[in-house]
């Protein structure tokens, strides 16, 4: 078995270890790119090698048009991973639309025959929710408005209102990201074979615990649900504890 997992233009390394023991592929949030686990991936226990998707429409991989389709995102990634050396004890984490994304790749990965070790999913109700929501056909004010709900500081988001050029740039992946989660549909409720810990926090508005405790339901194995204080990015607020909590879980 290879000890490592090469880095390509999807898959990013942030944090490289000699003779890993875990290897963490982090999904991130919509608009969001692989740099959004930096902070994660410094904080982590020695042992554990963390790799970080990027999604086409953002940073170096701009000119490419965004996947505006979840389960096509996933086949993609999947694609990806499967390309590369079996691992031992490979971790998916995502967070937001990051967490669907990571579910759906975690099923696309042991119905190919890998193994996956654990999956992490965060700020993101369970696939069974329906997004009624349809925000990717609004205006941009729509999701600049939204972004600001979300976010703990709004106001780097209000800066897209007053310089266009950078809307120009960071909208339209946002918009293709917002479509891939409001017209996303899970196709099976077969339960993944891999354990699932699925992390929520007090403060945000996009889900509560008990729809965290649903997450319970896709997965054969062994189910738990953490909660930290904040919102909807409370990664962001707090990296050292929810690093702690990996590290701990993948032990």
């Amino acid at each position: 078995m290879e000890s490592a997992i090469t880095a390509t233009d999807w898959l990013r390394a942030l944090r490289i270890e000699a003779s890993p023991r875990h290897h963490l592929v982090c999904f991130p949030p919509g608009g969001g790119s692989a740099t959004a686990y930096r902070n994660l991936a410094d904080r982590v226990g020695p042992g554990i090698a963390v790799l970080a998707l990027q999604y086409p429409a953002r940073q170096d991989r701009l000119g490419e048009p965004a996947v505006t389709d979840l389960h096509e995102l996933a086949d993609r990634i999947a694609e990806e991973l499967l390309a590369q050396p079996e691992v031992a004890n490979l971790s998916l984490f995502g967070h937001s639309m990051g967490a669907t994304v990571a579910y759906e790749t975690a099923r696309r990965l042991e119905s190919a025959g890998r193994t996956v070790a654990r999956l992490f999913v965060s700020g993101r109700p369970a696939p069974s929710f329906v997004e009624t929501r349809r925000l990717h056909l609004g205006s941009d004010e729509d999701l600049i408005a939204d972004l600001e709900r979300l976010a703990a500081d709004p106001a780097p988001i209000a800066v897209l209102r007053t310089e266009p050029g950078l809307a120009e740039i960071v909208l339209p992946a946002l918009r293709g990201d917002y479509q891939a989660v409001e017209t996303y549909a899970r196709r099976s409720s077969e339960p993944l074979r891999c354990p699932v810990t699925a992390l929520v926090s007090t403060g945000d508005p996009t889900m509560s615990v008990e729809q965290a405790d649903e997450w319970a339901d896709f997965t054969a194995a062994a189910f738990r649900r953490e909660t930290f204080p904040g919102g909807h990015f409370y990664l962001d607020e707090r990296p050292d504890e929810v690093a702690a909590l990996v590290t701990r879980v993948l032990g």
